[in-house]
């Protein structure tokens, strides 16, 4: 008899609930999204289900309807009545006895949650630390897929350091992005970040930041930094869905600038907050 043990209940493996069998739990084979909104509007979401459509093309997961997601996400956002929320949404290749080969025909499994966003007012206006960490991750970074435990790893090591985020730094010697966000470096009046390849996430908020440099003025340079080039900006920040545009005051144990968040990432922080209006 197939058997299963869940905690210390050994059961049947047939019965078993689907969810025991998910192959997002055995391989993280999925994808997913995070949405957020403000006063009650969901904010790109149109930008996040591309981008969701493209990582399901990606990994080949067929059958997904993106009109269904949309009414999903909004008939969630309505039912849970949180107007600043966080929804984070994924899709997994189904559920079946683990095999690294999926069957065809599998049913892809889809799960939602929508909580309260979780703004780090303090953060914002302080601005955070952040120390640099190997990026182990593989090589389709612009997949947005369930494999991320190498970004765990950093964040907890970030963590032990009294950091908020961690930055991958590559096997050149040169940073891609942090573990959850985009990261940013100005000089002078030049804004410069990573070029989109499949090394770094195709943020949707990298997109929004861009156009809100251009909007304040900024030269934009995609080119990657090395750590030693992002320890002498003027400024740094970080930017993602969850914490929109957060500054970066100390950078592995040296300040940037005089250690208070920059004039030109305030101005980027209130031009962003014009997009979310």
């Amino acid at each position: 008899m197939q058997i299963a043990m869940v905690q210390d209940e050994i059961l049947p493996a047939k019965e078993l609930k689907p969810v025991y069998f998910d192959r997002g739990i055995y391989f993280g084979d999925g994808v997913y999204e995070v949405v957020r909104s403000y006063d009650g509007k969901i904010f790109a979401l149109e930008e996040h289900l591309q981008r969701f459509a493209n990582s399901l093309a990606a990994i080949e997961i067929a059958g997904v309807d993106i009109d269904r997601i949309r009414s999903r996400v909004h008939k969630a956002f309505d039912a849970a009545a949180i107007s600043n929320a966080k929804i984070y949404f994924h899709i997994t290749r189904g559920s079946a006895p683990r095999n690294h080969v999926g069957d065809a025909n599998l049913k892809p499994n889809f799960f939602l949650t929508v909580t309260e966003s979780d703004d780090d007012t303090e953060a914002k206006t302080k601005g955070i630390a952040v120390s640099t960490h190997p990026d182990w991750r593989w090589k389709r970074c612009d997949i947005k897929s369930l494999n991320l435990l190498p970004n765990v790893l950093a964040r907890q090591d970030a963590a032990k350091k009294g950091c908020a985020e961690a930055i991958f730094v590559d096997e050149a010697g040169l940073i891609t992005e942090g573990a959850a966000t985009a990261f940013f470096a100005i000089s002078g009046r030049t804004l410069q970040t990573a070029p989109l390849t499949a090394n770094i996430l195709h943020s949707i908020t990298r997109k929004f930041v861009i156009k809100a440099s251009e909007n304040i003025g900024l030269e934009i340079i995609e080119k990657s930094l090395t750590p030693q080039q992002a320890s002498r900006s003027d400024e740094l920040f970080i930017a993602s869905t969850t914490k929109d545009i957060a500054p970066v005051v100390r950078f592995d144990d040296k300040l940037i600038g005089d250690g208070k968040p920059g004039k030109y990432t305030k101005l980027l922080a209130q031009e962003f907050g014009s997009f979310t209006v």
